[in-house]
């Protein structure tokens, strides 16, 4: 049974599932869809234009879909569209996507803790985590199994790779390869995701596998080219080497090291 408390507004034209919980002094204008079993918490507001997935969880104060922070938003309709089974923790901030039918994307089971901000056109995958005062700009994309830990700022068009650790306190201006730790001011690659990877059951040979490339490609002294050569004729080119490699190559022909910018 869907309960709506009294101070709460929910506007004619917004849609709500079956057991739906709107919580006081929560605002959802119409437009928005709400899927069964969500969740708003006091001071909750779902913005037009937004669609959930069944159980989805926002915490107080969290503004979801809200108009992108773009100088050249007009006004257009654009979209958020959000999965199943996330969490929204408090005063988190997602907005909907610039330019007219664009939609920004969160998938399902994604975590996304106290005052992060997901800016406009975003697309987040599956099963993500997002630390405290998590700020990513437009354009940002994270694959899924990957996780941003506190304080980080992420830069306009940057991609973080899938099953990415991304360290605290970073400053991430290019794209991070999947399965690896980045981070810190000047964004480094560290080394494997090594307790990660252990916890998606990806065996020993590949994170050997794995850290081997990431030396080559990244700690040694080797052009991007001539570590590409010794990476193909000396690791064993197992899936999750091949997805790195890919990955690599793709950013390295981007700009600035940031494979999806235009």
């Amino acid at each position: 049974m869907t309960e709506v408390h009294p101070t709460a507004v929910v506007e004619p034209g917004a849609e709500l599932g079956s057991g739906v919980k709107v919580g006081p002094f929560c605002h959802v204008e119409a437009g928005a869809v709400l899927g069964d079993g969500c969740k708003l918490e006091s001071y909750a507001t779902v913005r037009n234009g937004t669609t959930m997935g069944a159980r989805n969880t926002v915490c107080q104060g969290a503004v979801i879909g809200g108009d992108p922070q773009d100088r050249k938003y007009s006004g257009e309709p654009t979209f958020l569209r959000i999965g199943e089974d996330n969490t929204f923790r408090e005063y988190v901030t997602i907005h909907r996507a610039t330019g007219e039918g664009n939609s920004t994307v969160v998938g399902s089971r994604c975590f996304l803790m106290a005052f992060v901000h997901l800016g406009h056109n975003c697309h987040l995958m599956d099963d993500i985590t997002i630390a405290n005062n998590v700020g990513l700009a437009g354009h940002v994309t994270v694959e899924s199994l990957s996780s941003i830990m506190g304080m980080t700022g992420v830069h306009q068009f940057a991609r973080v790779g899938r099953a990415a650790f991304v360290a605290g306190m970073s400053r991430i201006v290019k794209d991070c390869p999947p399965f690896m730790i980045s981070g810190g001011m000047d964004q480094q690659v560290y080394d494997i995701n090594a307790i990660g990877l252990r916890r998606l059951g990806i065996g020993q040979e590949t994170r050997l596998a794995l850290h081997k490339v990431c030396k080559l490609m990244f700690k040694s002294q080797l052009s991007f080219r001539h570590a590409l050569e010794v990476v193909l004729r000396e690791v064993n080119q197992l899936p999750e080497v091949e997805e790195l490699v890919k990955f690599a190559e793709r950013s390295a022909a981007g700009k600035n090291g940031r494979q999806d910018q235009p």
